[in-house]
This record gives structure tokens, C-alpha cells and sequence, in this order.
């Protein structure tokens, strides 16, 4: 026996996309960039205030990525699609939409000589917010302004020097 239970479909919820690139010139290794990368979306991420986020990234195929907040609560944010550091993470997920959607996110990396350039690309879709696609803008310059600042503060692995 099937029991037919009505919908309200007078209020249809808009599909849309997000398509956002952006690229930064760093003054340190490449090596060094990837590691800035993960430590931006692991222990060293923070808000733009400064206040910590607590992420966690897996760094291997398959692993997640997502905010830690205790007691085995947090956001998963994504999984990782494709790693081959020191050059190319893509992450694939829900990130931080709380509502029908996915995301993918490429950050990828190319030395020339001792500076690298990182190159950001993330394209979502489904329910996005008129607030998540004007707020993901600023989030980028905020997470790409703490990557060089993380790469400009480790030491390189060859030379001991910082980068």
C-alpha cells in the first residue's frame, strides 16, 4: 500500500553556480607553498579576526576535510579528490552550504625559481545563498593572504633559510 502525501512546490528553490579564480605570486619555494596550503586548511586555519577555526585535513586520496569543534562534532567540509604535492590539491564537497549543494576546489601550484604561484579555482552548485555567493569572495583573499603569510614565516627545507 503507497500512502500519497502532498508537496508544496509553490516555493521552487533556484539552481545556481559559483565560478571563482583567483592566483597569487608567493616569495617562497613551491615545497613550501603546499605545505602553507594544508596547514591553512588544517591547524593553522583562523578566522579573519584571528580566531582559530579548528580544521583538519587528511592529506591523502579519500580523506576528509572538515571542521573539528570536539566531542565527535564538527562540519565535514570535503573530501580530497586528487593530491600530488607539491603542485595540485583538489577537494570535492559540501564545504561550508548547509543546504543542497557541491563544491570543488583546486589549488594549484607552479614553481619559478624561488617564488610560486598559486592558483585557486572553486565552481559549486546547486541551493547557493545570494550571501555565500557575494561572502565566498572575501573568504578566498582571506585564505590565500593566510597562505603567504604562513609560507613567508617556515624556513625552506634546503638552505634553513626563511622563505
Amino acid at each position: 500500500m503507497s500512502t500519497n502525501i502532498p508537496m508544496d512546490t509553490s516555493a521552487q528553490e533556484e539552481i545556481r553556480t559559483l565560478s571563482i579564480r583567483k592566483e597569487i605570486e608567493i616569495d617562497a619555494p613551491i615545497e613550501i607553498c603546499f605545505a602553507s596550503v594544508l596547514e591553512e586548511l588544517g591547524p593553522g586555519s583562523q578566522m579573519p579576526d584571528g580566531t582559530p577555526f579548528h580544521m583538519k585535513i587528511e592529506a591523502w586520496p579519500g580523506g576528509r576535510w572538515y571542521r573539528d569543534l570536539g566531542n565527535n562534532t564538527g562540519h565535514f567540509w570535503a573530501h580530497v579528490q586528487v593530491i600530488k604535492p607539491p603542485s595540485l590539491l583538489e577537494l570535492s564537497g559540501p564545504m561550508f552550504m548547509s543546504y543542497p549543494a557541491t563544491n570543488f576546489v583546486q589549488y594549484r601550484l607552479t614553481a619559478s625559481g624561488e617564488r610560486t604561484r598559486l592558483t585557486v579555482v572553486h565552481r559549486a552548485m546547486g541551493v547557493i545563498t545570494t550571501e555565500h555567493s557575494e561572502g565566498v569572495q572575501h573568504g578566498w583573499e582571506h585564505g590565500l593572504r593566510r597562505i603567504r603569510e604562513i609560507a613567508h614565516g617556515k624556513r625552506s627545507p634546503t638552505t634553513g633559510q626563511r622563505a
